[in-house]
């Protein structure tokens, strides 16, 4: 039961290029001269390696956290309480065992109705998170593209992307993000300490005790 906001059921939502620019597509373009250009982007990934949205998405996790913890706690009440319950053999009463089948179920459903819950509130708010800081990614791309030259971009991110193959040199993905890490203003997060390794080997000579 032990899970945990994933950034891969934000990116699955299909949330890519095309999204943002139908609110653009009111402008009109102006007319291409010539030979067009063309930039490739890995849209999900620009916006999902942002400074901002790795801040924002964190914050998520740390508001649900308590939420995921409370449905842990009652998955592993469920699970020991079968177990009692297999373990227990001929010693119940059809009374007792009658008692602790409901109860199992009764906190089985309870689980599968906050699961539920819980897990359509985070997407929600993911996607919401994502459509935020995706719709200003859109703008620093299109001035990106346009001060660079090019005349079309399209987007290698999606499911149904015409992309089949690209020359590594038009991908404009890690440039967006960058240029739009310094408009932002925002900071990288700070990554996490790891954690001590008990098994790391003593320096020689190092006391035991």
């Amino acid at each position: 039961m032990k899970r945990m906001l994933s950034l891969v059921c934000v990116l699955a939502s299909g949330f890519g290029l095309s999204a943002f620019a139908q609110a653009a597509a009111a402008k009109p373009a102006a007319p291409a001269t010539g030979t067009t250009r063309v930039a490739i982007i890995n849209f999900q990934q620009a916006v999902a390696q942002t400074n901002e949205f790795q801040r924002d998405f964190a914050d998520l996790r740390k508001k649900y956290g308590p939420r995921e913890q409370t449905l842990q706690q009652l998955n592993d009440k469920v699970e020991a309480l079968k177990k009692q319950l297999q373990g227990s053999g001929a010693t119940l009463t059809d009374a007792e065992r009658q008692a602790k089948l409901k109860e199992i179920d009764d906190d089985t459903k309870q689980l599968q109705r906050g699961a539920q819950d819980l897990r359509n509130d985070e997407q929600s708010d993911g996607q919401e998170t994502f459509q935020q800081v995706g719709q200003k990614v859109f703008s620093t791309m299109s001035k990106y593209a346009k001060a660079k030259g090019f005349g079309l971009v399209l987007d290698a991110s999606q499911q149904n992307s015409p992309v089949f193959w690209f020359q590594p040199a038009t991908d404009i993905t890690t440039e967006v993000t960058a240029a739009y890490n310094t408009q932002s203003g925002v900071p990288a997060p700070v990554p996490s300490a790891p954690a001590p390794n008990p098994t790391a080997k003593k320096p020689a000579g190092a006391s035991t005790h």
